[in-house]
């Protein structure tokens, strides 16, 4: 990693400006609206403190802009270098007030509160009350303190927004359909497979509309769950059957799988046999 630089020498980058935009201190002082003593002493003292309102209007009168920013390795480096110049976005809740009118903490992520559950302050919101049950009226922002949180969420929220989706064919038996979800840098974070199977394909006569699916499963990172990977998997799955003419879909599913496959529109089948299991017991031995 790259030693921090030293302070900014403003009054070299001022007087480099000038060079760059053919000015005498006189002209941009006219320009800026700032005294031409007050430029002189800053661009001659090295150790003058200007305020940053005054360099900003001296930057801007000379053509230049003033940004605040971090330093980014350059892609593809590998000595550590530092490279361009990220400029840091604007706090995307800035404009929020509290209702004492004060702003929310800038390094925290500000969300609405739409129901208890929304509120770490409801920490029983995980069970369903009324709003009518509960007389405390809840904020209309809140955020997470815990940074263990605040740092999960975060991760969720650019994951959610990077994830991609596509259908694996290399590798893949005929008959067989796996899809993918995946970060940009390849991760995967969810997995759906699927087969073929009748038993006219055992006999090889003709399917005709008689095609249908069975789901093998559908995987999401643990970490990542209830973001809608799973879901915008089954719709990938789907448009994809609507393509190759598959009008039915299978599936058997444990506990949570259930409803999770009901409110993707799957419905349940009471005629169909129960899934069960055995568990052999060790014989005693004498």
């Amino acid at each position: 990693m790259a030693e921090p630089t030293g302070p900014i020498e403003v009054g070299a980058a001022l007087r480099a400006l000038r060079r760059q935009a053919d000015l005498s201190q006189r002209e941009l002082a006219r320009r800026s609206g700032v005294p031409k003593s007050t430029l002189a002493r800053i661009e001659a003292d090295p150790g003058a403190d200007p305020r940053l309102r005054t360099v900003e209007r001296l930057v801007r009168a000379a053509g230049g802009e003033l940004a605040v920013g971090v330093r980014t390795a350059d892609q593809g480096s590998t000595d550590g270098e530092p490279g361009t110049v990220a400029v840091l976005p604007p706090v995307p809740h800035d404009g929020r007030r509290d209702e004492g009118g004060r702003r929310y903490p800038a390094h925290l992520d500000i969300r609405e509160v739409r129901t208890l559950k929304d509120w770490p302050g409801a920490w029983w919101g995980h069970w369903y009350v009324p709003q009518e049950q509960w007389p405390v009226r809840v904020p209309e922002m809140t955020y997470d303190l815990h940074r263990g949180r605040r740092d999960e969420r975060r991760v969720r929220e650019r994951a959610r927004a990077a994830v991609s989706f596509r259908r694996v064919t290399e590798g893949v038996p005929d008959g067989c359909w796996r899809f993918v979800a995946q970060l940009p840098g390849g991760e995967l974070v969810g997995e759906l497979r699927a087969h073929e199977r009748s038993e006219d394909l055992l006999l090889g006569e003709d399917l005709g509309d008689r095609r249908e699916m069975v789901l093998d499963g559908v995987l999401v990172a643990p970490q990542l769950r209830f973001l809608g990977i799973g879901r915008r998997l089954l719709r990938l799955l789907g448009e994809e059957l609507d393509q190759a003419g598959i009008q039915t879909v299978r599936a058997v599913a444990g506990i949570g799988g259930v409803d999770f496959l009901i409110a993707c529109g799957y419905q349940l089948e009471a005629s169909r046999p129960a899934v069960l299991r055995f568990d052999q017991r060790p014989t005693p031995r004498g």
